[in-house]
């Protein structure tokens, strides 16, 4: 199991690196995402209940080297790693989530989406599961969180959520949404009712978020945003099937994270 903890703390910047050599317009913000990394780090400390001293005096380092870790300033010797996955019983599955999901919240952000649609107010299914994707790895850009805590996996038209198929139906059959077949697109729409359960989850700053990311897609179409996706940094270091890691879009120009 620490072995893996230690492949997980570099793979991912090994797959940064590489696209790096073969696209030399690509820099790499290390401490951005080695910050991210060692949040994960503290949230796990913070779960297990030891302190900042407790865990360097097992580590046999100083506190302030230790927090020096917490803050993304200071990287790990293997040894180090190797000790920190056992003291916190980090697992490979455990961090690749990267935060504990909130469906709830999940749920919310389908119907804001939802209610920021104008004209016939539908969107196609297949589109607003990306705006829920750049949605949370945007506001991960910034956070070093992600806003729902989803995992998004890597499919032919991902990412998606994998709970997504599943929201959808379940916002149905509660009568907040309707879906209704327009060709071979599934169209989803907010009823009234979902309305007024948008406001228990999302903060002011998130709602806003998503308002900006809907304003910018609103009127391109669901292959212009698929492809958009498809080129970002995290679908394309990730593998077919593999749940993609939030920590790549710490590596993706400002320009571009939605």
């Amino acid at each position: 199991m620490y072995a893996e903890f230690i492949y997980l703390v570099y793979h991912t910047y090994v797959r940064i690196l590489y696209i790096v050599c073969v696209d030399s317009g690509h820099t790499v913000d290390y401490n951005k995402g080695m910050s991210y990394l060692f949040k994960t780090i503290r949230r796990y400390r913070m779960a297990k209940e030891f302190t900042q001293q407790e865990v360097a005096d097992k580590l046999k380092i100083s506190r302030t080297s230790y927090l020096a870790m917490e803050q993304g300033k200071r990287e790990p010797t293997l040894s180090e790693a190797e000790r920190l996955g056992k003291i916190l019983g980090i697992t490979v599955e455990e961090l690749s989530v990267e935060a504990q999901p909130n469906y709830p919240k999940y749920l919310e952000m389908i119907v804001c989406y939802l209610n920021l649609v104008s004209g016939d107010g539908k969107l196609p299914k297949t589109k607003l599961a990306k705006l829920l994707y750049l949605a949370d790895f945007a506001w991960f850009y910034t956070e070093l969180e992600s806003m729902s805590g989803m995992a998004y996996r890597k499919i032919q038209y991902g990412p998606v959520a994998d709970p997504y198929f599943r929201a959808i139906d379940e916002l149905q059959t509660d009568g907040l949404i309707s879906v209704q077949q327009k060709d071979d697109a599934l169209l989803i729409s907010g009823n009234t009712t979902a309305r007024r359960n948008e406001d228990k989850h999302l903060s002011i700053q998130e709602k806003s978020l998503i308002t900006k990311i809907y304003k910018k897609w609103e009127s391109k179409n669901t292959n212009e945003i698929v492809r958009f996706t498809h080129e970002q940094l995290p679908y394309k270091l990730s593998f077919v099937g593999e749940i993609i890691p939030y920590a790549l879009i710490t590596q993706e120009d400002g320009k571009y994270v939605y």
